[in-house]
C-alpha cells in the first residue's frame, strides 16, 4: 500500500452511530473507503450498505476478516463486544479502530492494548470529543499563555436531552454516564491539562428505569495544585436553556480566565480586556442537528486517525486512551468506596 492508496476498511456494527461514522469517512474522499459491513442483523447491514454503496455484507465479523482484504476495521458496536472483536482483528494482523468507551473494565482495556502490541497491529480509539472546534480553540488559547498558568477549571455536560430515546440500549448499562459521557470529558480534561494524580467521584441515579448512574461529579487533583471539576448529568431535568451536546468549560488562570459558553463562544478575559470568538462546527448535511457539534468532530478525528494508520502520530492511540480508561474506572472505584483514588 502506497501513501496515496485509499485505505480499505470494514465496519463492524450497523446501529445508531455507524451511519454517522461512515458519513464521516466519506468526507475524507480518497483517504479511505468501506468495502464491507458486518452485523448480526443482516437487514441492518444490508440497509447501511445500500445507503453508502458498500459492496459486501456479513453477519459474522470473522468471515469478513477471512474474505476481505482490509487495511483496518472500524468497530462501531456496544462496549460489551469490544474486547473480543479487537482481539479477533488483531489475530488477523489488521489494524483496528474502536468506539469509546474502549472496554468494560480497565483490565479488559489493558488486554486489548497488549493484544495489538504483540500482534504488531495499530490500535486507535475513535475519541472525537476533543476535536470539537471550541475545545481546540481553547487549547490553543491556553497554550498561548493568554490567561497565564491554569489553576482551576470546570467542565460541564449537564442536559435534559432525552438521550435514551435515540439510544435505548443505554438504559441497560450497569455503568452509564461515567463510561458513556465521562470517557469523553475526562479525555478532554487530559487533553487540556495533562494527567491528574488523584480523583474523587460521587454518582447517583435519577431515572428510575435505568440500571446505571445518570449523574456524576468528579474532582481531579494535580501535583501542581490545580483542581478540575467534571460535572455530568442526563437527569432529564428541565433547564432554562438546553445546550446539548455542548460542553461548557470555565478555566481560571493566574492572569485571566477562559470560557467556552453556549453557541460555541470562546471568551478570553485578561488585563487587555475581553476577546470573544465563535467556533461553530462545520455543517454537514448528514449530521443530526441535535448532535452536530459532536458529529462534525468525527471528521477531524478520523482525519487524524488516517495519519496514524499511515504510520504517523495520531492523538487517540489506544495506549493514550488507556490513561482515560484509568480515570473512568478509578471514578467508579471512588464512588463505590467513597474515597480519593490515586491515579
Amino acid at each position: 500500500m502506497s501513501g496515496t492508496d485509499r485505505l480499505r476498511f470494514g465496519t463492524v456494527g450497523a446501529g445508531f452511530w455507524s451511519g454517522y461514522q461512515l458519513a464521516g469517512w466519506c468526507e475524507l474522499g480518497d483517504e479511505a473507503h468501506c468495502v464491507a459491513i458486518a452485523d448480526l442483523d443482516l437487514g441492518k447491514a444490508k440497509a447501511l450498505a445500500h445507503r453508502f454503496g458498500v459492496p459486501s455484507v456479513y453477519t459474522d465479523a470473522a468471515a469478513m476478516l477471512r474474505n476481505e482484504k482490509l487495511d483496518f476495521v472500524d468497530v462501531v458496536t456496544d462496549v460489551g463486544s469490544h474486547h473480543a472483536l479487537v482481539r479477533m482483528v488483531a489475530e488477523h494482523r489488521v489494524d483496528v479502530i474502536c468506539q469509546k468507551p474502549m472496554a468494560r473494565s480497565f483490565e479488559e482495556a489493558f488486554e486489548m492494548v497488549e493484544f495489538c502490541r504483540i500482534a504488531h497491529t495499530k490500535f486507535f480509539v475513535n475519541e472525537n470529543w476533543r476535536w470539537q472546534k471550541p475545545i481546540r480553540a481553547l487549547k490553543r488559547s491556553l497554550g498561548s499563555g493568554a490567561i497565564g498558568f491554569p489553576i482551576r477549571a470546570r467542565l460541564d455536560m449537564l442536559s435534559g436531552f432525552p438521550v435514551f430515546r435515540n439510544q435505548p440500549s443505554l438504559r441497560l448499562l450497569d455503568q452509564f454516564i461515567v463510561t458513556d459521557l465521562g470517557s469523553h470529558l475526562l479525555d478532554v480534561a487530559r487533553f487540556l491539562f495533562g494527567e491528574p494524580d488523584s480523583l474523587y467521584c460521587v454518582t447517583r441515579r435519577v431515572h428510575p428505569d435505568i440500571r446505571g448512574e445518570d449523574v456524576a461529579t468528579i474532582t481531579l487533583r494535580y501535583t501542581d495544585g490545580m483542581v478540575v471539576l467534571v460535572e455530568l448529568a442526563y437527569a432529564g431535568n428541565v433547564l432554562e436553556r438546553e445546550c446539548f451536546p455542548q460542553t461548557l468549560i470555565f478555566v481560571e488562570g493566574e492572569r485571566g480566565s477562559a470560557e467556552i459558553g453556549r453557541d460555541y463562544e470562546l471568551r478570553i478575559t485578561n488585563s487587555s480586556g475581553v476577546a470573544v470568538t465563535r467556533h461553530p462546527p462545520t455543517e454537514y448535511a448528514w449530521a443530526d442537528p441535535d448532535y452536530k457539534i459532536v458529529q462534525s468532530s468525527i471528521v477531524d478525528c478520523q482525519r487524524d486517525l488516517v495519519t496514524g494508520l499511515r504510520g504517523g502520530d495520531a492523538e487517540s492511540s489506544a495506549a493514550d486512551n488507556l490513561k482515560t480508561m484509568t480515570l473512568v474506572y478509578a471514578a467508579y472505584e471512588s464512588a463505590l468506596e467513597n474515597k480519593v483514588v490515586s491515579v
